[in-house]
């Protein structure tokens, strides 16, 4: 099969287009034939050597997915033309190839009203804002919901969630997205390239930061006291609150098919759509890494292979 492989750690140009032995079945997991893969910037800090994962080279980056079972092993409940979308275990990658083995209890049926290029776009983004949203930040409505990064792929999931759940949404994000943002619920928007979020905000039950590094100390700002604000990015622990009074949290974003089936209510009832697509063939890798570490991408970049 074909696939993207990574021999050293390094830029873009690292990333190699090249035929590699397919994967093989064991007990319990299922072939997928990947239809799309997402690109998160995950994938950009393993190629350059910045990620906690063990790496044997030859590598092969990717950890979501879009596709169909093409083989299965005894006893699994699923079959073969299946349309299926899901999140590679943690430490584990592999998705940007044409096929993938994976334990079928990972992965749940895509979702009828979505491609596979959005089924792909909302694994781990949208499986990573349902887990900081409901599970660790517990956001209830009417709370007041700051999102960091709100025209990302994680944070334009996040705003949907939240205010599905009554939240009121802040989001942070350049002025070319505070359209995009109203679209998806947010009702406040703060230019982050004019605009303060200590001096706007203060008065916030809850933040989900998903940039890290400059915002951290932002965030923690904008929280009145006894909020709490959950990081995704800049580590495997949360940071130290730089207040008192407020809460530290890193979501810890589990695999399971009951997470992906949440998700998938989620998109087949129309709460959420997909972020805003690029696609583009696996060809172009290099071109999508270099979109993706660039920061300014709004939604998903995805993967055809």
């Amino acid at each position: 099969m074909i696939a993207v492989t990574l021999h050293a750690f390094g830029g873009p140009d690292v990333l190699r287009i090249e035929k590699v032995p397919a994967p093989t079945i064991a007990p319990g997991q299922v072939i997928v034939d990947i239809h799309a893969a997402s690109v998160n910037a995950a994938d950009w800090k393993v190629r350059s050597g910045n990620s906690a994962i063990e790496v044997k080279f030859p590598h092969i980056l990717g950890r979501d997915f879009s596709g169909v079972v093409s083989a299965v092993s005894e006893g699994v409940d699923l079959e073969v033309g299946d349309p299926v979308f899901g999140v590679c275990p943690p430490g584990t990658e592999g998705a940007y190839a044409e096929k993938i083995s994976i334990a079928s209890e990972l992965i749940a049926l895509k979702p009828d009203a979505l491609t596979h290029a959005e089924a792909a776009a909302i694994c781990l983004a949208g499986l990573t804002a349902l887990v900081a949203i409901e599970d660790t930040l517990k956001v209830t409505r009417d709370e007041k919901v700051l999102i960091q990064g709100g025209a990302g792929g994680v944070g334009s999931m996040a705003v949907q969630i939240a205010n599905q759940l009554g939240a009121k949404v802040v989001a942070t994000a350049s002025a070319r997205n505070h359209s995009y943002l109203r679209d998806l619920g947010a009702t406040q928007l703060i230019d982050y390239n004019r605009e303060s979020v200590s001096e706007n905000l203060g008065d916030c039950d809850a933040v989900l930061d998903t940039i890290g590094g400059h915002t951290v100390a932002d965030s923690f700002a904008a929280l009145k006291s006894g909020g709490r604000a959950a990081f995704i990015s800049g580590g495997p622990t949360a940071p130290e609150p730089t207040r008192e009074g407020v809460t530290s949290l890193r979501p810890s974003v589990g695999r399971s098919r009951a997470l992906m089936q949440r998700l998938a209510d989620y998109a087949e009832s129309r709460a959420i759509r997909p972020p805003e697509l690029t696609t583009l063939p696996m060809e172009d890798v290099q071109r999508a890494h270099e979109l993706s570490q660039a920061g300014h991408v709004r939604g998903k970049i995805v993967l055809i292979p």
